[in-house]
């Protein structure tokens, strides 16, 4: 269906997105309201609103881009304050809380499986699909469902419904840290941590003290982007060259590709030399600043493109069952992945953020911990995103064929 601003009309969807970036940074810093709702979340809410009201498309070259070269970039400068031994300390934690959080997503896939087995057709393989996709994300996705050989007319509703739950969870997720009735009941350091700062002066709320005006040279700005240029470039070429090196033979199966998966995966690299630069060279990257700033805003502006395939009429009439069976299951992770958390005694920011790994993976867990102001939990998010995409597609897999024996 044709919208107001065309999939290949290039600088008015840029600018659609970084006028929607700002404007949701805007809000945040200006109203009590806005914080509340936080930034990435309004920005979210803009990009919906105007993909259901047909002002701009589901899909774009733009959106690509974003996801392609923002993400990497913006991480990456996160990292440049990365230190290995609270990367140690906080991995932990997160760890416990992502295997808690992967087996409410198995929970919620079995429920809901028997639930909807005599409605939906393909519901075995689309079990194992979802199963891959909500502990790892669209990597184990697509390797499940290229392995299961579902049908694509399937697979095409499935990522509609996907799509458009996704941007209810991360919207759910980026919230519940901030909610009085969660911080009540759950620890939240990072948070208060954020919150103890204050309001004063002309200032009108916490985001705003938090991101108040610094001296920043452009110099500074020079040195921070030619730098998160070269690591993810470095981090890119070794990826590539490493997926091919340990490329497994065709139908050698899952165990023997999980060598590439994990050398092959530019996120790996990018935290490993990211993560060895900044404890080589201290100095240098204590020196850099405008990387939080930057990397921040970038990711203000994914937060716009993750709302943009969400079209509400495409799930109402493509995917109405497969919208309540992938909302189910996430709504199930996040509920299994609070309870369990709670009763373990851990931190409600950790708690939503391995959830998030669960559901969205690496790129979206360190979203929205950067959003959120949560730096030191960055590289924790991408660690764990990582662990399930080592585990997803195997468990995905396997839920195929345990549900296979009780398809008519």
């Amino acid at each position: 269906m044709s919208t107001l601003v065309a999939a290949t009309d290039t600088w008015v969807l840029w600018a659609v997105l970084f006028v929607f970036a700002t404007a949701s940074i805007f809000l945040e810093q200006r109203y009590k309201w806005a914080e509340r709702v936080s930034g990435p979340v309004i920005g979210l809410i803009f990009a919906i609103i105007a993909v259901n009201l047909r002002i701009i498309p589901t899909a774009s070259a733009v959106y690509d881009a974003v996801w392609d070269y923002f993400i990497p970039l913006s991480v990456t400068m996160l990292l440049f304050k990365a230190n290995i031994k609270t990367i140690i300390k906080d991995t932990g934690k997160m760890f416990l809380c992502f295997n808690v959080s992967a087996i409410g997503t198995l929970i919620g896939v079995v429920i809901m499986f028997f639930l909807l087995k005599n409605f939906i057709p393909e519901l075995d393989k689309m079990a194992g699909i979802l199963t891959g996709s909500y502990i790892g994300g669209g990597v184990n996705l697509f390797a499940v469902a290229s392995s299961t050989k579902i049908s694509e007319t399937m697979l095409s509703a499935e990522v509609i419904a996907d799509n458009f739950v996704m941007a209810i969870v991360i919207f759910v997720l980026l919230w519940i840290p901030s909610s009085a009735f969660f911080k009540k009941r759950f620890k939240h350091p990072y948070q208060a941590e954020i919150e103890k700062n204050g309001v004063s002066g002309d200032v009108k709320t916490k985001s705003a003290a938090f991101w108040g005006k610094k001296a920043i040279s452009l110099l500074d700005i020079a040195l921070t982007v030619a730098t998160a240029f070269i690591i993810v470039t470095v981090a890119t070429k070794i990826a590539a060259a490493l997926k091919g090196a340990f490329a497994p033979a065709e139908g050698a199966g899952i165990v023997a590709g999980l060598p590439s998966l994990i050398l092959g995966n530019q996120y790996v690299m990018l935290t490993v030399i990211a993560t060895c630069a900044t404890s080589l060279f201290p100095k240098y990257f204590d020196k850099l600043k405008g990387a939080q700033e930057i990397g921040t805003y970038l990711i203000y502006v994914f937060f716009v493109v993750i709302g943009c395939p969400a079209d509400l009429k495409d799930v109402i009439l493509n995917a109405p069952l497969l919208f309540v069976f992938c909302g189910m299951i996430a709504f199930i992770n996040i509920v299994w992945t609070l309870v369990i958390g709670r009763l373990l005694n851990q931190n409600v920011e950790e708690l939503t953020i391995a959830s998030n790994a669960n559901i969205g993976g690496p790129s979206t867990a360190a979203a929205m911990a950067v959003a959120k102001g949560y730096d030191k939990l960055v590289v924790s998010a991408i660690l764990v995103g990582l662990w399930g995409y080592i585990i997803g597609t195997p468990l995905g897999l396997v839920m195929t064929q345990w549900c296979s024996t009780f398809m008519k």
